[in-house]
């Protein structure tokens, strides 16, 4: 038949090609234009599945509604059809047989049937041409177009990233402090406590910029920078958000990490940039927090000098006080680390003043409590001042923490206000970490007691000892069992009976095990002891000049090296002889301590060991009656040693 082949092509049996012409044709389009096969791949891909998608179906001959075309002419030929129906857009013939009129069946056509129209003619059979929608040419034009969307769509997205891209590099040199042209940090002088000598250095910041004219007229300058110095958590950054929240003049912020990146001069393009906005908004105020990221020593340190970190620097001091100076900005930075910072930024003119933010006494820490007590339900029997004489040590931060810590014990017991029990539990997970499970009735257990008590006793029986607050035997952090000291006053200096004091106080515990257990039975529960006392004797003996050495300072405080100061800095330089002598005086200090330690165990046996069962069938040993069992045993032991005199 002479469309045989179009026949083939609509039914996918097209003959097959040799392996050799195939290879052929292969290696042609591979190579047609230099494009790689895979592209042609694709692109053959997409055709085809465009034709599967747009071509008309193939219907199937079920041999009942459908004929062939040979058929179809032979019955034309016979005069057994009725009616013809064809439909030009699907290729289809409809036909309806005179034996079977409501019978329609369905006959594939060519695209040009000549043969059976002049039949159709010849016998005059009933015909008709239904021509159906023909939706191929809106099904390709929405195929190209959802194409062509793809591309313009993967075309603007490469386009957006290049322009962002762009528009980063042009702004990496911009600064990126945070700019409040009324800072509202809802915190002002009164939210502020513990550090009275700092907020009234800072009360003359905030009137230099509100009434300069006050200093102006006698001829004072306003200061050009105010460096906070003191340790982490003491409150320097909520100085900073008072003094912001009280001038309420224009607030820059940024940490001095902000400012140094890894590539070179986009650290002092944010210093101008930073500085020319603050110039632009005078008066105003910049607080550079942790300034010691960019403001150390230039020049000096193990790997030397970063020259990006150093060109920071330089552009800093410029701006600051250079040749143009800049009238009206005032400058407060923070750093828990002033000893690596470089000279050239402590000077007059740069930071003109230096206010130590200290750790706070336990009036400062009685008012940093009233104030974060303000929004917290507290029961009446709880007392602030109490809470602050437990505390020494504690800064802001910290005391917040502990009151946090109470509330929410106080929550997840279910009570309506925090009570003194919830108070202590939270200082000790705050000092000591979580609480863990309460030890057995057993050896380890009776040997953790006799330890504890140990520190206690030696301590309560020493003058110049701090007092006993509590000794428990409930583990916290990786300590099996605490005795926990108050400190009498805050004095800021310890004398050497009172160093002395708590050197034999931390060897208590091993001395209780010794002379209840015996030397073969001492454990490791003293190797922290040991440490500390180690590195206190030391500190006698090295910094301190409290040993035979005399007043000698052979060590400095800072031992470690750091960027920032010259290997050699720290370096103690004393001799073989002098490093033996500090070895024989440290351990004659520690075992002198030992002895007294030691003495008195073995004084106070007896009370220790009605301490102990009390401890392990309590598990928590308050102070005071700590203290009434050790009065009761000396009063007694008088009266005996009275009556055998």
């Amino acid at each position: 038949m002479k469309n045989s082949s179009w026949i083939r092509a609509w039914i996918g049996q097209q003959p097959a090609i040799g392996s050799t012409e195939k290879r052929a044709t292969k290696q042609r389009v591979a190579g047609a234009k230099g494009v790689p096969g895979s592209l042609w791949h694709l692109a053959a891909g997409l055709m085809v599945f465009q034709g599967v998608l747009l071509g008309n179906p193939a219907f199937a001959k079920d041999g009942q509604n459908s004929l062939t075309y040979g058929d179809l002419l032979q019955k034309i030929e016979k005069g057994e059809v009725a009616k013809v129906e064809l439909d030009p857009a699907a290729k289809i013939a409809r036909v309806k047989l005179k034996q079977k009129p409501d019978d329609t069946q369905e006959v594939m056509l060519f695209d040009q049937n000549p043969e059976l129209i002049e039949k159709i003619r010849e016998k005059r059979v009933e015909m008709e041409v239904k021509r159906t929608a023909d939706r191929t040419a809106a099904l390709n034009l929405a195929v190209n177009l959802f194409f062509i969307f793809i591309v313009v769509a993967g075309l603007t997205m490469i386009l957006r990233r290049s322009s962002n891209a762009s528009g980063q590099a042009m702004n990496f040199g911009k600064s990126r402090a945070r700019f409040q042209m009324e800072a509202k940090t809802g915190i002002m002088f009164n939210d502020v406590a513990g550090i009275e000598e700092a907020k009234e250095e800072l009360h003359e910041v905030v009137t230099f910029l509100k009434q300069p004219e006050r200093f102006t007229a006698i001829g004072a300058k306003i200061p050009k920078g105010v460096l906070l110095v003191g340790p982490p958590g003491t409150g320097k950054t909520l100085l900073a958000k008072a003094i912001a929240g009280e001038a309420g003049v224009p607030f820059f912020s940024i940490s001095g990490s902000e400012f140094v990146e890894m590539f070179v001069g986009v650290g002092a393009s944010r210093v101008r940039d930073l500085f020319k906005k603050a110039k632009e908004n005078a008066p105003c105020l910049i607080f550079i927090d942790e300034i010691d990221a960019v403001g150390r020593q230039r020049g000096t340190g193990i790997g030397g000098g970063n020259d990006e970190r150093e060109q920071t620097l330089n552009q800093l001091l410029t701006e600051m006080d250079g040749f143009e100076g800049n009238n009206g900005i005032i400058i407060i930075a923070a750093t828990n680390r002033p000893d690596v910072l470089d000279s050239a930024l402590l000077r007059p003119g740069r930071f003109d003043r230096q206010v130590m933010v200290d750790y706070p006494d336990m009036k400062g820490r009685q008012e940093i409590l009233e104030v974060h007590a303000r929004n917290k339900k507290l029961a009446p029997e709880v007392s602030l001042e109490a809470i602050a004489r437990r505390t020494p040590g504690f800064t802001g931060a910290d005391l917040a923490n502990l009151l946090n810590e109470a509330a929410i014990l106080t929550a997840r017991r279910r009570k309506d206000a925090i009570t003194i029990l919830e108070i202590n539990d939270a200082v000790d997970r705050v000092v000591a970490g979580m609480e863990g499970t309460p030890l057995v009735d057993s050896k380890s257990k009776r040997l953790i007691a006799y330890h504890e008590i140990g520190h206690a006793i030696v301590g309560t029986m020493l003058p110049d000892a701090d007092p006993v607050q509590k000794v428990t035997l409930i583990p916290r952090g990786q300590a099996q069992g605490l005795t926990w000291f108050t400190p009498k006053e805050e004095m800021g200096l310890d004398t050497k009976t009172q160093i002395l004091a708590q050197i034999a106080t931390t060897l208590g515990g091993r001395a209780a095990e010794e002379v209840i257990f015996g030397k073969a039975e001492v454990t490791t529960g003293a190797g922290n002891d040991l440490e500390k006392v180690t590195a206190k004797a030391r500190q006698m003996v090295t910094r301190f000049g409290m040993s035979e050495l005399g007043p000698l300072a052979l060590e400095s405080q800072n031992g470690e090296v750091f960027l920032g100061r010259d290997w050699g800095g720290s370096r103690s330089e004393y001799s073989e002889e002098i490093a033996a002598s500090i070895d024989a005086q440290v351990r004659s200090i520690i075992a002198h301590c030992y002895e007294e330690a030691l003495r008195i165990i073995q004084e106070n046996r007896t009370a220790i060991d009605r301490m102990v069962d009390i401890l392990i069938d309590q598990e928590t040993l308050e102070g005071d009656d700590f203290r009434k069992i050790v009065a009761e045993h000396t009063r007694r032991l008088g009266e005996q040693l009275a009556v055998s005199s």
